[in-house]
């Protein structure tokens, strides 16, 4: 691999890694899982992922594109040319509060964009437990999702559009499609009317089983989102590439649908007899419209015990074997407090009662 290494130095302005410790450290993610890379490329800029790419093609090595290296089961690891994003292509470049649209490169870590977004009382939903430090990019790979994912939806939910690359080199702004620009794409023909076509074939011949066997469920997070192609969900073709952990196409920019975030926020914790049958009443909690639901078992709780974590925060848990922590939102203190109090109502209503806890403040529900 000399000649690959020698071209993309040559090449790009960015950083171009190739030694055993630096394939060492991205050989693997938040996962199990372990494949040494072929190489390591940071970008420094758009040009750099173009002429990386090019050169990667022309060598006929696959690339992946990784982001914080966050993921949970090997999708960031490969026999690959790795182009790591998050050092310099990480800027949210932005917020438009009146549209409620935000704009980033796929480096952008999760928190700096909702940071920005929160001064105007807006927000990303999706937020993964490592939001601190997964990027965008990676989060549209995965199609992640989170606790406030109930109450925004997954990251496929809220993509207005997408700048990407191929592998063979075509730069594309994607996003909705109308049957009538879909026709005039393809009848222009080229690279871009290929692609295309490619895409309504695919749609044309797959549709009816696709309305009739995708599953419906908030989470479905699985395989390809062959179902934003339909005719009624505007053939998507931006929606359609979340999740599909960059072996479509390499993203370049995002464009995302921000939402309104309450400024003010109640955590109440449920603790029923197990988890079972927390899961029992979980539909009656969602229908009072939380912000955020999160599921904790005793084996975690008891783990955590054992090992002498957070010992202070596990004793804050009500009485019971499996917990709901549920936040609700609102623009005054007393209006998150009522909509907690609504479903608290609900709950003591069970025949199988959870013991509940309202956390008294910030600090407390932090602590949970």
């Amino acid at each position: 691999m000399d000649a690959l290494e020698k071209d993309l130095r040559e090449a790009i302005q960015g950083e171009v890694r190739f030694d055993d410790g630096t394939r060492a450290i991205y050989s693997t993610d938040g996962s199990n899982y372990r494949h040494i890379p072929i190489g390591v490329v940071i970008p420094r800029s758009v040009e750099d992922v173009l002429r990386s790419t090019a050169i990667a093609r022309s060598h006929e090595v696959p690339l992946l594109s990784r982001g914080g290296g966050t993921s949970l089961a090997g999708q960031c690891c490969n026999v690959a040319v790795v182009m790591d994003f998050s050092k310099y292509l990480n800027r949210v470049l932005l917020i438009d509060p009146g549209r409620r649209i935000g704009e980033v490169e796929p480096g952008a870590i999760l928190d700096d964009l909702r940071d920005e977004a929160e001064r105007h009382h807006l927000t990303f939903g999706p937020d993964p437990a490592s939001h601190s430090r997964c990027t965008l990019g990676g989060m549209i790979g995965n199609n992640s999702c989170g606790v406030h994912s109930v109450y925004s939806g997954k990251t496929e939910d809220n993509i207005q559009e997408l700048e990407v690359l191929t592998y063979r080199g075509l730069r594309l702004r994607v996003g909705k499609t109308s049957e009538q620009e879909l026709d005039a794409i393809i009848r222009e023909g080229g690279p871009r009317g290929e692609v295309y076509s490619g895409l309504k074939r695919l749609r044309d011949r797959y549709e009816n089983l696709i309305r009739e066997r995708y599953p419906k469920i908030p989470r479905r997070v699985s395989g390809y989102n062959l179902n934003q192609l339909l005719p009624e969900q505007g053939f998507d073709v931006a929606r359609a590439l979340v999740g599909t952990e960059g072996t479509c196409v390499t993203v370049l920019s995002a464009r995302l649908h921000l939402v309104h975030s309450p400024p003010f926020r109640k955590l109440v914790v449920l603790g029923f007899k197990d988890m079972a049958t927390a899961g029992d009443h979980l539909m009656e909690i969602l229908s009072h419209r939380p912000l955020a639901v999160e599921g904790i078992d005793d084996e975690m709780v008891a783990s955590m015990l054992k090992k002498n974590l957070l010992t202070e925060n596990v004793r804050l848990l009500p009485k019971g074997g499996g917990w709901l922590l549920v936040e609700f939102g609102g623009e005054t203190t007393g209006e998150a407090l009522e909509n907690a109090q609504t479903m608290i109502a609900t709950v003591n209503a069970f025949e199988e009662r959870p013991d509940v806890k309202l956390c008294s403040g910030e600090l407390e529900a932090k602590m949970m």
